[in-house]
């Protein structure tokens, strides 16, 4: 994940740098050299999403390409931010691994799983959803992407009995997330 800028680029490693001392970490070296399981740990893949994105956009700045507005969904939203100058970088990577460690408490990793459905209306996914949900498993729709894409998220049994009802009940594809 942007090694290649990092490689080539003195700006890329003082953002890395930088970044690895508001985290503690040598973020870099996580995302160049893993393990992929660390990296992948909400706490960890937050951080790196948004240096990626921000190491986008001054490549982008430094190449005259200035944006008028910024907008973004989900974590995005603090890349979109930092983008529009409305928040520090560093303020947003302390936040963003903040967010992360948050959500991975809520959810330790093997309990909790993600699915995208496209294809199949959201009522129809909601019934499913409604259906498969239980007091001790639950599921729901989580992300409604565009009205062909619904991202569903819950208890992963339930999440995992919904992909399987909707590809029955004619859904295009699932695909289980890894989170």
């Amino acid at each position: 994940m942007a090694k290649e800028f990092y490689n080539s680029s003195l700006a890329t490693r003082k953002l890395f740098d930088k970044a690895a001392t508001v985290l503690g970490f040598d973020i870099a070296d996580l995302c160049f050299n893993g393990p992929s399981d660390k990296l992948m740990l909400t706490e960890n893949a937050q951080p790196a999403l948004l240096i990626h994105s921000t190491i986008a956009l001054n490549m982008l700045r430094e190449n005259g390409i200035n944006a008028e507005f910024a907008a973004g969904h989900s974590l995005g939203e603090y890349s979109a931010n930092v983008a529009a100058g409305s928040i520090k970088f560093l303020d947003a990577v302390r936040l963003v691994q903040l967010r992360g460690r948050f959500m991975q408490q809520a959810v330790p990793v093997g309990v909790g799983g993600m699915a995208a459905i496209i294809g199949m209306p959201l009522d129809t996914i909601s019934l499913l959803c409604n259906r498969v949900s239980k007091e001790d498993s639950l599921v729901q729709p989580a992300n409604i992407n565009s009205h062909e894409q619904i991202v569903i998220a819950g208890h992963l049994k339930a999440v995992e009995e919904v992909t399987k009802l909707a590809k029955q009940d004619g859904a295009k594809k699932t695909i289980l997330l890894p989170v």
